[in-house]
């Protein structure tokens, strides 16, 4: 392997300088890498979604469980997915994005294989803790790995696929599932394994190794351990929150810990440059404003996904399986809108491309709002909002994970994996609030899901006024500056 020196742009080979990696051409293989790391991203972000539409068939295989129990098949992933994804993050960055996602698949694959021959609940679980240790790794390696590939006037419509088929990965959870649950629940995790097999094998021939250079610094470990536990605890907290009650002691208390260990984060990035999370990123007010505005876009996101779900099945008595065919659609156009992102983004704007997707979340809900009913009415009562929620996750997500491409060249991966972060914080926060405002009713009474669709319809619009008016107003940033500034950090390019 040879090295490829300064910004990931030339490659020496046998000490000649070629030209191979022009930077307003990109890599020559960018559209093959761009398939692989789309194939990676769609299976690490369909385990998200895919098991909430299996859970009724593992309570049958697993007959002395309770809701209680099998609820950490979500939980659990949910919360060491989000707890990771930073510090992994970080250390691809510093030791290989390429490796880093490989090593990922592997264990990701591993994980599924456990899963899927889990004798019992508690192997169950820990078959997801590995395999949200894996997708923490793919997810944010996977976009460090594709915006160096590709020229920046491309960097929307490369994001734009790859969040497309992530959008696509969410959406499709219920209808996907619904198929393999009707073969058996197991099924949705042996899914997996052929196309980690299959990255395995195409990556380690097209994916470059980028890393910042020997002599980039690791961060602090207490920096590490300060921001495992303020997401931890506030993950842990809020989808426990329902279960042990908001006031209790132990919920409570996480929360205080997370806050705790949030403001420690605070306070190591203020005054030194070897914090997990530095000032640099938050320097850029797209990249800001991004964060922000994927916590609440996913918050209604999250809302959406499940409600849809619980509306046909509690609602309207629908099967598994022909819940998932009725949902669909929503990905389908998702896909469609998706795809064309970067075309829209040349054309209005990252902003405004953003800020239009998210209000389109919202105005499904206000569909339902009005429209649902009782009475099966699919064609008038429901489709309609679907297609336009569709629409909103085809457009939005890719311009706010865009905002990753405005940072240093060396914290690319970093960025991803906050960005990422915000959105798995946000699934997580609107799960719990959606859970929490349909009970203490009948759960076929249509006023709950009134509630929902309010959620759905205020996150929304909290997204789109996050992402929007910053760009008028004042610079939004991190309100002050590193005591030690950090040099840029020079980036390798090890390339076949």
């Amino acid at each position: 392997m040879t090295t490829i020196q300064p910004l990931a742009r030339t490659v020496t080979k046998r000490s000649t300088r070629v030209e191979q990696w022009p930077e307003e051409e990109g890599h020559p293989r960018r559209w093959a890498i761009l398939a692989v790391l789309a194939a990676v991203a769609f299976m690490a972000q369909l385990d998200l979604f895919i098991v909430n539409i299996a859970i009724p068939s593992m309570t049958r295989s697993f007959g002395g469980a309770g809701l209680s129990g099998l609820s950490w098949v979500l939980n659990a992933y949910a919360i060491v997915f989000a707890a990771l994804l930073v510090p992994a993050g970080r250390l691809a960055d510093h030791f290989g994005r390429r490796r880093f996602l490989l090593g990922g698949v592997v264990v990701f694959s591993l994980g599924s294989i456990l899963c899927a021959l889990a004798p019992t609940l508690s192997v169950l679980i820990g078959g997801r803790i590995v395999q949200a240790v894996g997708a923490a790794v793919i997810v944010p390696a996977s976009l460090g790995l594709l915006l160096p590939a590709f020229a920046s006037r491309h960097h929307s419509l490369a994001v734009g696929i790859w969040a497309g088929v992530a959008a696509v990965a969410a959406s499709s959870g219920a209808p996907l599932g619904g198929l393999l649950v009707s073969i058996s629940w197991r099924w949705i995790f042996i899914v997996n394994v052929p196309i980690g097999l299959a990255t395995l094998i195409f990556g380690s021939r097209l994916l470059p190794e980028i890393k910042a250079s020997s002599r980039a610094r690791l961060p602090r470990v207490s920096s590490v351990l300060a921001l495992l536990g303020a997401v931890t605890f506030l993950v842990l907290a809020t989808v426990q929150g329902p279960t042990w009650g908001w006031g209790s002691l132990p919920v409570l208390a996480l929360f205080g810990g997370s806050a705790l260990a949030m403001a420690v984060t605070v306070i190591q990035t203020r005054r030194g440059e070897d914090a997990l999370l530095e000032t640099s990123l938050f320097a850029s007010r797209e990249f800001s404003t991004a964060a922000a505005g994927l916590f609440l876009y996913y918050l209604a996101f999250a809302v959406f996904l499940l409600i849809t779900v619980l509306f046909l099945q509690d609602m309207w008595h629908y099967s598994a399986l022909r819940a998932g065919l009725a949902i669909a659609p929503g990905p389908a156009l998702a896909a469609v809108f998706a795809v064309n992102t970067g075309r829209v983004s040349a054309r209005f704007g990252r902003t405004a491309t953003a800020t239009a997707g998210a209000l389109a979340i919202g105005l499904s809900g206000l569909y339902w709002l009005l429209f649902a009913t009782e009475s099966p009415s699919y064609l008038t009562a429901f489709l309609p909002g679907l297609l336009i929620g569709g629409v909103g996750a085809g457009l939005a997500q890719a311009p706010l994970f865009a905002a990753a491409s405005t940072l240093p060249a060396d914290r690319t991966t970093t960025g991803s994996a906050v960005l990422n972060m915000s959105r798995q914080v946000g699934s997580a926060v609107g799960v719990a609030i959606l859970v929490a405002l349909l009970a203490g009713g009948h759960p076929k009474a249509l006023s709950l899901f009134h509630r929902g669709w309010i959620l759905e319809m205020l996150a929304a619009l909290g997204a789109a006024l996050s992402v929007a008016v910053p760009r008028t107003g004042t610079r939004l940033a991190i309100p002050f500056r590193a005591k030690r500034s950090r040099a840029p950090v020079e980036l390798a390019v090890l390339e076949r």
